[in-house]
């Protein structure tokens, strides 16, 4: 077979719709457009949201929707989920979370929340704890040590009110 001798398959072809040459040919006197209106107009043409003339659909939806917060939140883990998880006496840092599922990933803050029990020891190191957790980790024997220094939710806001009672007080 040679390239001149390729042909579409029968009917892949269709003529094209040939208006306005006279009434005989089926699409005479209006050429398919009606007798009234905006598209029977030559030169109609419309971009592909319109709706004839009202406010379009992409118009009415509001243009914002919500937005995209710059303070990372951190993800969430609880004591039981740590109860459930680690053997008795055993070292937790980032890692393992990662990979029992309970965080996605190291990017990501971790932060150790107070909810449930706990009775295990474990030693955890992550990058923030809420009081009521640390208080829990210790009670059972465990301990915390809270990763790129100070705790992001409470130590810092009380370490910036003390810089300020100083500067305060030196002047």
């Amino acid at each position: 077979m040679k390239l001149h001798e390729l042909k579409p398959a029968s009917k892949a072809k269709k003529r094209s719709k040939r208006v306005g040459r006279g009434n005989a040919s089926g699409h005479g006197t209006y050429s398919t457009r009606g007798m009234k209106g905006q598209k029977s107009r030559s030169g109609a043409s419309f971009y592909p949201g319109f709706e004839g003339g009202r406010t379009p659909l992409v118009k009415l939806i509001p243009k914002k929707k919500g937005f995209k917060s710059i303070f990372k939140q951190s993800e969430i883990v609880s004591l039981s989920d740590l109860e459930k998880s680690f053997k008795d006496n055993s070292k937790v840092g980032k890692k393992d979370l990662i990979k029992i599922g309970l965080i996605k990933s190291s990017k990501s803050k971790a932060k150790v929340v107070a909810n449930g029990e706990i009775k295990k020891k474990i030693h955890l190191s992550i990058d923030s704890c809420s009081k009521r957790a640390k208080e829990l980790i210790e009670k059972s024997g465990g301990s915390v040590k809270i990763l790129k220094g100070l705790d992001a939710n409470t130590d810092l806001k009380k370490n910036k009110k003390n810089e300020k009672t100083k500067q305060g007080a030196n002047k």
